[in-house]
């Protein structure tokens, strides 16, 4: 047992709690813990969690984890820099529009708009050879003696039929109005409480809970219900198993303990969740959803 051990062992006898009790606090395998306390760090998903790990310990007994690291520094394995470069995008949402593209789109209101002209002048130019083919029957039409008058009057009469025929016609074609239908309320994922590196957030408006977790690099995540009961715990790497989705519907709340933050995105039924706390600040986080159904 190393010294570290040793000092995190004592502090967890001294506040009285079992291993079981700080798995059950920390959501760490108890096997993991042990290992802290033996300095068997050998047994670890990986060395960038021994700190994570040691830092959650730590939170749970009430000990400075940061004096803890500096003082054993020489125990703790190191690990590579974790910090994340500036231009790195989590999600790409957008796509740049090629020069050609856009050229396109810069000319396309001049043709439709000489698309409009042409077809304006067309117009003009069919009503007035009408009239001209209108004015150029009535001479006849007086040489054979019909009365232009009643011409007039039956167009008057043709006229106004037709325009009963119209508003008929337009009566008949309009649509019945549909009734409104009763908006559904979006679901609402709000941060109920927070507390250090623990969030609980609360699920309302909705009848599911899906679970989905996105690694943009490699983490560790573990999932348990609202009893405590592992769903499941898996190293995460981009291009090899980067997602995992849970149905957690019948279960009353889900827990999920985050090992690298930064490279983590968590989906809340197609939602993302926003960390309460940034994971550039806090690369470990334990997130609690209650469903409220």
């Amino acid at each position: 047992m190393t010294e570290l051990g040793n000092i995190l062992k004592e502090a967890r006898e001294a506040k009285g709690l079992s291993l079981d009790e700080l798995q059950s606090i920390t959501k760490i395998q108890k096997r993991y813990l042990l290992g802290i306390e033996e300095g068997n760090y050998s047994m670890m998903p990986g060395k960038f969690y021994v700190r994570a790990f040691i830092k959650q310990y730590a939170e749970a007994v009430g000990l400075d984890p940061d004096q803890l690291f500096e003082q054993y520094k020489n125990e703790i394995p190191t690990t590579y820099n974790e910090e994340l470069p500036e231009q790195l995008s989590r999600v790409q949402t957008r796509k740049s529009i090629s020069p050609d593209t856009s050229k396109i789109l810069d000319v396309l209101p001049k043709i439709l708009f000489g698309i409009f002209i042409l077809g304006a002048v067309a117009l003009i130019w069919y009503l007035i050879v009408e009239n001209a083919g209108d004015d150029a029957k009535e001479p006849a039409t007086a040489d054979k003696g019909q009365p232009r008058v009643e011409e007039s009057d039956k167009i008057a009469d043709d006229g106004s039929n037709d325009e009963e025929s119209n508003e008929d016609d337009t009566t008949e074609e309009e649509p019945a109005e549909k009734e409104a239908e009763p908006e559904t309320p979006a679901q609402e994922l709000t941060v109920a409480s927070n507390s250090g590196s623990n969030t609980v957030y609360e699920l309302k408006n909705t009848d599911k809970l899906v679970i989905k977790i996105v690694s943009l690099g490699q983490t560790w995540v573990g999932v348990s219900n609202g009893a405590g009961k592992s769903i499941f715990q898996e190293t995460l790497v981009k291009g090899k198993n980067e997602s995992r989705t849970e149905d957690l519907s019948n279960e009353s709340q889900a827990v999920i303990n985050v090992g690298r933050a930064p490279e983590t995105e968590i989906y809340v039924n197609d939602q993302k969740l926003e960390y309460a706390v940034s994971p550039e600040q806090d690369m470990t986080q334990l997130i609690t959803i209650k469903f409220i159904k």
